[in-house]
C-alpha cells in the first residue's frame, strides 16, 4: 500500500471496521464465565451486543450445550440463522477452522483443525455467511508461544494436555485444498477473508490471483501471534502493509498483551482492527476484559484519533461484500496490481498498461 503525505490524516482514511471474535474456542466457559456464551440464545445475544457496541464483523465459532467448541455444521446453521435475524446489519465471518478446540481436557491431543472435506463444507452453510476465513500454506500454529504462565496458568490451558495440544497445532492449507476451497466459496457467493501468517502467505495469495484461482476483492488479516506465524514486531506488519495491494484492506490481529497496542497502531495507520476474547481475555493491567469492553475501548481510541467507526452498511462497502470480478485482468486492475506479463514484454508490465 502506498502512503501519501496526507494518508495519516483521519479525514483521508476509510472508516474503521472492527472485527470481534467473542466466542474464544480455546477457552473453557469456566475460564471467563461472565463473557463466554454457551447457549444458542447467549451466543446470539453476544453478537447483538457486539454490534451495538460498534463491531460490524463477527468472527464466528459455536459451542455445544456442554460448552465445548462445536464441530457440527448444523449448530453453525442454527446460530447463523438466528444471528442474521437478530442483527441483519452485521457481517458474519465464520472461522475457517470451524472449531479447533478439543472435546475434553483428556482429549487434548485432538486440538486440531478438521479434515479437508469438512472444512470445504463451510461453503454449504445455510444461510450462507458473508465471509469464511481461509489460511494459505500449511503452517505451525502454536497459539501458546506468546502466552505467559501468568496468563494461562489459572485457566483450562494450564492443563498439560490442553497446553500440549494447542502448542503443537498445525494449520493444514496445501495448494490443492486452497484452490478448491476458493472455488467452492465463491461459487456460493461467500467472500474469502485471507488470514495470513507472514510474507510468503501474501506472495501465495498474489499468485492465486494472477493464476485465476480467485477473482474478487482482497480482504487480508495479518495474524501476528508467533509460534510459526509472524511475531508482533512492527517491522513485520509494516512490511505486510507495504506489500499489500493498494486495492486490498488490511486488518491487524495479535494475541494477549499485544492486541491493544497493535490495534491502536492499525487505527492510526488507516488499517482495520480485531479484538475479542479469542485474542485476549485481559486488559493491559492484567484484569479480565470481555469482548464488549474491548470494542468500546477501540471505539473511544478511534474517535480520539479523529477516525470514525464504520456502521454495518459502510463496512460492507469497504469490504465489497457480494462483489466478484470477471477475469484475472479485471481483478488485477481493481486491486491496483501490475498486470500479468504478456509475451515479449520486458521490465515492469505496468509500464505497458493502457
Amino acid at each position: 500500500m502506498q502512503f501519501l503525505d496526507d494518508s495519516l490524516q483521519p479525514k483521508n482514511q476509510e472508516k474503521l471496521v472492527i472485527t470481534v471474535a467473542p466466542y474464544g474456542p480455546e477457552w473453557a466457559p469456566e475460564d471467563f464465565p461472565e463473557d463466554i456464551p454457551v447457549s444458542v440464545d447467549a451466543q446470539v445475544q453476544k453478537a447483538v451486543d457486539c454490534y451495538n457496541a460498534g463491531a460490524t464483523v463477527l468472527h464466528l465459532h459455536c459451542r455445544e450445550p456442554d460448552g465445548h467448541g462445536s464441530k457440527h455444521l448444523s449448530r453453525f446453521n442454527e446460530v447463523i440463522g438466528k444471528i442474521r435475524n437478530a442483527v441483519p446489519g452485521m457481517i458474519i465471518q465464520v472461522g475457517g477452522s470451524i472449531s479447533f478446540a478439543p472435546e475434553s481436557e483428556e482429549e487434548g491431543a485432538e486440538a486440531k483443525w478438521l479434515s479437508d472435506e469438512v472444512r470445504h463444507m463451510l461453503a454449504e452453510l445455510k444461510p450462507a455467511p458473508e465471509q469464511v476465513t481461509i489460511a494459505v500454506n500449511t503452517t505451525q500454529m502454536n497459539v501458546m508461544d506468546l502466552m505467559t504462565e501468568d496468563e494461562y496458568g489459572a485457566t483450562s490451558l494450564g492443563n498439560p494436555a490442553m497446553y500440549h495440544a494447542y502448542r503443537e497445532m498445525v494449520v493444514p492449507a496445501g495448494p490443492a485444498w486452497v484452490e478448491e476451497h476458493l472455488r467452492r466459496l465463491t461459487a456460493n457467493g461467500i467472500q474469502p477473508h485471507f488470514q495470513l501468517t507472514c510474507m510468503p502467505d501474501m506472495e501465495t495469495v498474489e499468485r492465486l490471483v494472477r493464476r485465476g484461482h480467485y477473482n474478487g476483492p482482497l480482504n487480508l488479516t495479518w495474524v501476528g501471534i508467533g509460534g510459526g506465524f509472524d511475531g508482533p514486531n512492527p517491522a513485520n506488519f509494516m512490511e505486510f502493509i507495504r506489500r499489500a495491494p493498494d486495492g486490498s484492506t488490511v486488518t491487524l490481529e495479535s494475541v494477549m498483551g499485544n492486541v491493544l497496542p497493535i490495534n491502536t497502531i492499525a487505527i492510526a495507520l488507516g488499517m482495520h482492527t480485531r479484538c475479542g476474547i479469542e485474542d485476549t481475555i485481559f486488559d493491559p493491567h492484567g484484569n479480565k476484559m470481555g469482548s464488549i469492553a474491548q470494542i468500546e475501548q477501540l471505539v473511544r481510541i478511534s474517535r480520539e484519533l479523529g477516525r470514525e467507526v464504520a456502521n454495518g452498511q459502510e463496512a460492507r462497502e469497504i469490504y465489497k461484500i457480494g462483489v466478484q470480478y470477471n477475469s484475472v485482468d479485471e481483478t488485477l486492475g481493481k486491486l491496483g496490481m501490475a498486470p500479468n506479463r504478456k509475451s515479449g514484454e520486458l521490465g515492469v508490465p505496468s509500464r505497458y498498461a493502457a
